[in-house]
C-alpha cells in the first residue's frame, strides 16, 4: 500500500485523478457515498499553481461523512440528513486543507455512527477490503476500505467505542483513536460527547503521527479540546508493556490470540519487557457503554424533529406527527434501538438505577487503568475477539453485534488512546489487529512503537 511520500512532489492533479479513478474502479466495495470531485480538482490546480502548500500539498483523502466538508452532501449515511449541504468545514477538515491536503470523497459509516460493522448504513453496507462477504467493520468502515484498497493514503474517521480500530484491524490498516479531546469534534455530528474521537486510517504508523499532528490541538469552537500536546517522534525507548489477561481468554478466537503472541514476541525481540496484567472491570465495561452512550445518543438525536433541518415528514396533521414520522422516516433502526434505550435509562425512574451506577462503575476502570499506569509504560491485547465476520451473520442479534466492541470500549469509557496495527493474517487472510493502549497524551508514543515494529518485520 502506498504511503504518503509517494504522493508528495508528485502532480497534485495527477493524485486527484488517480484517487477518483481508483474510487470509481472499486465501486463494488460501497465505501464511498458521494465525490468532491469538481472541489477536489480545483484544489489541486491550485496546488499546482503553488497557491496552495503545506506538509501534505497536493495529497488526496477521504472523510467519513459525518464529517461537515464542501463539495457534497454531508449525509451521515442517513435518510435523515440525505440532502443536507454543510454550511461549515469540521475543524479536522480545515486543518487538513490548510496544510494542502485535496478531500475527494465521503466515506460511508453506519448511519449516525451507531454500529460495528457498516451494516446499518441507510444506503447499504460497505464490504471488506479482503472478501466482499464479509463486514468492513464499524461505525468506520468506508474510511477504512478506502485506505485498505488504496485508493488515498489516509482517511477520517470518528471513534466513540472502536469505530476506527474495529474496522482498521478486519481491513489490515493502522487504526488511531487518540487522547479524549486530542482533536477538535467542531463540525463533526455528535453521536456520545464523553467518548467521541476524531483520528484517523493510514497505511503506516509514520504516515498516521503526520496526519494526527495536523488535526490535534486546541479550538474555541470545542470546550473539550485540549492543549495540543502531539509530537511526531521518531524511536521509542524501552517500554514495559502489560498484556491484557481478559483480553486472551478461551473466548477469543485462537488465530487472534496466536497473532497478540506473535506480536508480543516481536516486542520481546526489540528490548521491551512485556507482562501479564489484570483489569477485573473491564467484563462490565460493555454493559457501562450501552447504558452511557445510548443515554447521550438519545439527547444528542433530539434535535433532528423535522423542523429545523434534515428530513420532514410530509402530509402530516399535527405537530405530534410530524415529528413521530418525521424520526420514523429518518433514522434506521439501530438508531431507533439506540433512543429508546437512551431515554429508559435517562427517565426519573430509572436514572439512579442504570445510569448513574454505569457512571460510577466507569469511575473504577479509569481507576484501574490509572493503577496499571503506575507501573507500566502501554498496555496490549487484541483489537476485536474475531476476524471480520459475515455480512448479515449478526444482524438479527444486536447483543451479539455489540460484543464486537468488548475490547475497543474500555478504552473509550476512560479517554485513553489506543491505536489498532496489523498483526497478521487467518489462516483465510482475513487481517488481525493488535491494540495497543497508552494513558492519556501518549499518543505520539503509542505510534512511535509501532513503527518501530513495523520497521522489524
Amino acid at each position: 500500500m502506498a504511503s504518503i511520500a509517494d504522493y508528495t512532489g508528485n502532480s497534485a492533479r495527477a493524485n486527484v485523478e488517480k484517487a477518483l479513478a481508483a474510487a470509481k474502479s472499486n465501486e463494488s466495495y460501497h465505501a464511498l457515498l458521494s465525490l468532491t470531485e469538481a472541489r477536489a480538482l480545483k484544489r489541486a490546480d491550485a496546488v499546482d499553481r503553488g497557491e496552495i502548500t503545506g506538509r501534505l500539498a497536493g495529497v488526496p483523502f477521504v472523510v467519513k461523512d459525518n464529517f461537515l466538508a464542501f463539495g457534497a452532501p454531508t449525509t451521515a449515511a442517513s435518510k435523515m440528513l440525505e440532502n443536507f449541504d454543510a454550511p461549515l468545514q469540521a475543524t479536522a477538515v480545515e486543518k487538513l486543507e490548510a496544510e494542502g491536503a485535496i478531500c475527494i470523497g465521503k466515506a460511508n459509516l453506519d448511519a449516525f455512527a451507531h454500529g460495528g460493522s457498516t451494516e446499518n448504513s441507510a444506503f447499504g453496507p460497505t464490504k471488506n477490503a479482503h472478501d466482499q462477504g464479509r463486514v468492513a467493520g464499524g461505525s468506520s468502515g468506508g474510511s477504512a476500505v478506502v485506505t485498505a484498497l488504496d485508493i488515498v493514503p489516509f482517511a477520517l474517521g470518528t471513534d466513540t467505542g472502536g469505530s476506527i480500530r474495529q474496522p482498521a484491524s478486519f481491513n489490515g490498516v493502522v487504526g488511531v483513536k487518540p487522547t479524549y479531546g486530542a482533536v477538535s469534534r467542531y463540525g463533526v455530528v455528535a453521536m456520545a460527547s464523553s467518548t467521541d474521537t476524531i483520528g484517523c486510517f493510514a497505511t503506516n504508523a509514520d504516515d498516521a503521527a503526520l496526519v494526527m499532528g495536523v488535526m490535534t490541538g486546541r479550538d474555541v469552537r470545542d470546550m473539550t479540546t485540549l492543549p495540543d500536546f502531539f509530537v511526531p517522534t521518531t524511536g521509542v525507548r524501552p517500554q514495559k508493556i502489560g498484556l491484557i489477561r481478559e483480553y486472551m481468554s478461551d473466548d477469543v478466537d485462537g488465530e487472534v490470540r496466536m497473532a497478540i503472541e506473535k506480536y508480543v514476541d516481536r516486542l520481546r525481540a526489540a528490548g521491551h519487557t512485556v507482562e501479564e496484567v489484570s483489569l477485573p472491570a473491564v467484563k462490565y465495561a460493555l454493559a457501562m457503554y450501552y447504558i452511557i452512550v445510548p443515554a447521550e445518543v438519545s439527547s444528542n438525536l433530539a434535535r433532528y424533529d423535522g423542523i429545523r433541518y434534515g428530513h420532514r415528514a410530509e402530509g402530516v396533521q399535527t405537530l405530534a406527527e410530524l415529528y413521530g414520522r418525521s424520526r420514523d422516516e429518518g433514522f434506521v433502526t439501530e438508531n431507533k434501538r439506540r433512543i429508546m434505550i437512551g431515554s429508559y435509562v435517562l427517565s426519573s425512574g430509572f436514572f439512579d438505577a442504570y445510569y448513574q451506577q454505569a457512571q460510577k462503575a466507569r469511575t473504577i476502570l479509569i481507576n484501574e487503568y490509572n493503577t496499571l499506569f503506575e507501573n507500566y509504560d502501554l498496555l496490549i491485547g487484541p483489537v476485536a475477539p474475531t476476524p471480520a465476520f459475515r455480512l448479515g451473520e449478526n444482524t438479527a442479534d444486536p447483543v451479539k453485534m455489540y460484543l464486537a466492541d468488548i475490547m475497543t470500549v474500555p478504552p473509550s469509557l476512560a479517554g485513553l488512546p489506543a491505536i489498532s496495527v496489523p498483526g497478521g493474517t487467518s489462516a483465510s487472510g482475513l487481517p488481525i489487529g493488535v491494540q495497543l493502549i497508552g494513558p492519556q497524551k501518549s499518543d505520539a508514543t503509542l505510534l512511535a512503537l509501532a513503527a518501530s515494529v513495523e520497521g522489524s518485520q
